[in-house]
């Protein structure tokens, strides 16, 4: 658990600038990766027992499907489809293919690039010897290392792709039960899904499978904290029925992302939680009485595509009544371990979705765009948990990053 200064954090302002510039840079990276991609095949394409015609078909074949596949994963990531449940078939080859191959493209451009900068990097220590000891270079070219080389160039331009389809295929499915205890007040049970993103990449039947972990942990309270659409709200009817199944004994609380703030109307959003009788905090809370006590359980909104007023949303509580404060972003947490809010359940940057781990920190987007990406942070006797979620954006691949239902068993 991490101990923070209430003054560390970013302002929203730096966060938009960050954000738009990263997306416009990854837009950039991804083209040049194509590029090069396209520039290296037409490279290996060699055909020596073929005419000059038959290798230009192929290379123009080649880029062709590079383009396709890139333009379609653009399209898909970048364009609200609002097709609910699409047939297997169609959602592996024309939706899944193309994002794990924009992902792997990226990641095999640059390795192809390190990989070749290092052999240009041998062969220029060999040149600076030989002018040094005047001992002339061995011209004899030994094949079999060639070969061997070649081999591994291609192995590791390969691998990519490979993780891409496994974070895709499997890590985005095999989910976690997170597990912790924390101080609160009051012994209470209580389950948290995050960053659903019902949509291409979170079917119905995942919804169902999740809704269905949830009702086998039993929760006391059950809490969404936003972002349960992708890119349209036709997916969230079917979420948010799913979701209702569950039946908590203290009842089942949502508060809104910015995904649900870009690609649906506030009374549509608020018209379809009432029908499934899920109270929809927005600036709002509930005090629920317990044999031993009062706590509270409010809600913020998004505070970046939302109209956020945390004083609205706490307006009434004493310090006497334990409060849990549902924020789909957890930048709030200073200000609300400020006004004595016990716990902030929090998600939005799904664990960094794509992180790779090193020995002294992680590194994703979301571990540089903000101080709480994922985990347990505390200011005082306040605590923030930032869940990892259970959905996807942009492309449905995760790397390192599982995705997560969280139980908190609160005392």
């Amino acid at each position: 658990m991490m101990e923070l200064n209430p003054g560390m954090t970013l302002s929203p302002v730096y966060l938009e600038i960050f954000s738009s510039a990263g997306r416009i840079l990854v837009f950039f990276v991804a083209i040049l990766a194509q590029i090069y991609l396209i520039a290296r095949i037409r490279q290996t394409l060699r055909f020596p027992r073929r005419s000059g015609n038959f290798r230009s078909r192929a290379v123009a074949a080649a880029g062709t499907a590079v383009v396709l596949l890139f333009a379609l994963g653009g399209y898909v990531m970048a364009t609200p489809i609002s097709w609910v449940d699409p047939p297997r078939a169609v959602q592996l080859l024309i939706f899944y293919l193309p994002a794990v191959w924009v992902v792997g493209s990226i990641s095999s451009a640059l390795i192809l690039i390190m990989f070749r900068g290092a052999g240009d990097l041998g062969r220029r220590a060999a040149r600076i010897r030989r002018d040094r000891t005047g001992k002339p270079v061995d011209a004899v070219v030994d094949t079999g290392r060639r070969r061997f080389l070649q081999a591994g160039a291609g192995a590791l331009a390969v691998a990519p792709f490979v993780l891409s389809g496994y974070g895709a295929a499997y890590a985005g499915r095999a989910y976690e039960v997170r597990e912790l205890a924390l101080p609160f007040g009051r012994t209470l049970r209580v389950v948290q899904l995050t960053d659903i993103h019902a949509g291409l990449f979170m079917t119905r039947q995942d919804l169902r499978r999740y809704a269905d972990q949830v009702i086998a942990l039993k929760p006391d309270l059950f809490v969404l904290t936003g972002d349960y659409i992708t890119n349209s709200i036709a997916y969230l009817p079917e979420c948010v029925e799913e979701m209702a199944r569950v039946s908590a004994r203290y009842g089942t609380f949502a508060t809104l992302g910015n995904h649900d703030h870009w690609y649906a109307e506030s009374g549509d959003l608020a018209a379809i939680f009432r029908q499934h009788r899920i109270p929809l905090l927005r600036n709002a809370h509930r005090v629920i009485h317990t044999p031993v006590g009062p706590f509270a359980v409010a809600g913020i909104d998004d505070l970046h595509a939302g109209q956020p007023d945390l004083e609205a949303a706490l307006r009434g509580l004493t310090p006497a009544i334990p409060t849990i404060l549902l924020s789909h972003r957890p930048e709030i947490f200073p200000e609300a371990a400020e006004k004595g809010v016990a716990l902030t359940l929090a998600g939005h940057y799904h664990g960094g979705q794509i992180k790779l781990s090193l020995p002294r920190r992680a590194i994703s987007v979301a571990h540089l765009r903000s101080p709480y990406p994922e985990g347990l942070y505390r200011i005082d006797e306040a605590r923030l948990y930032v869940s990892r979620g259970i959905g996807t954006s942009l492309t449905p691949v995760r790397l390192n990053a599982r995705p997560e239902v969280t139980v908190l068993h609160l005392s």
